[in-house]
């Protein structure tokens, strides 16, 4: 119990730290609760042989929570930018595969580090997309359409809870959203499907 105490004390601290430094990259100023997490994590593919790409995974808090759920840990793909997280990503997670990288990359960076992988079947953001301009975060959803399996789920988290206009993203068309009260602050989770 002390443990995971320490564990989210240090996670959040993190967090802290890395916001006070660059607010639009970071994104939270704290892990996403394990009712968020969860709520992502349910999204994941029924094919266990899938592989899922996370953006922004942070410390690792839906990271837990999918694996909880059933992703085997070496068909993980997550993409960091902030290397101190993914420093830690790293040493909790050893048979994922973790990239330090750019997200808006995720081509380049999947061709370098992850050349077994062509497709996925889901991808699970926590980018605080609505903190980039439309255009940079139209190109991000071009890419993630590309590396979608067809069927495959692309979902994302925002701390703006209005309702999503109902259109398409590319070639991704909305099929869920909810809000999750239980999160700092409470956060809209979307659903798109390809």
């Amino acid at each position: 119990m002390a443990k995971r105490f320490l564990a989210a004390l240090h996670d959040t601290t993190l967090f802290v730290q890395e916001w006070l430094c660059n607010p639009q990259r970071t994104g939270a100023v704290a892990p996403s609760s394990p009712k968020l997490a969860a709520a992502m994590a349910h999204w994941l593919p029924s094919d266990p042989e899938s592989f899922v790409l996370e953006l922004g995974p942070g410390t690792g808090a839906v990271t837990t929570a999918l694996l909880k759920r059933g992703l085997r840990e070496d068909r993980l793909v997550a993409i960091e930018r902030n290397p101190k997280m993914a420093a830690v990503l790293h040493e909790r997670f050893p048979r994922a595969h973790i990239i330090t990288g750019d997200a808006w990359q995720m081509d380049t960076l999947l061709r370098e580090h992850a050349e077994e992988i062509h497709s996925v079947g889901a991808v699970i953001s926590s980018l605080p997309l609505m903190n980039f301009p439309s255009a940079q975060a139209a190109a991000l959803a071009h890419k993630i359409g590309d590396v979608l399996k067809p069927e495959g789920k692309f979902v994302q988290y925002s701390y703006h809870l209005g309702r999503p206009a109902d259109r398409r993203i590319d070639h991704l068309h909305p099929i869920a959203s909810n809000i999750v009260w239980l999160n700092f602050p409470p956060a809209r989770v979307s659903v798109y499907q390809k």
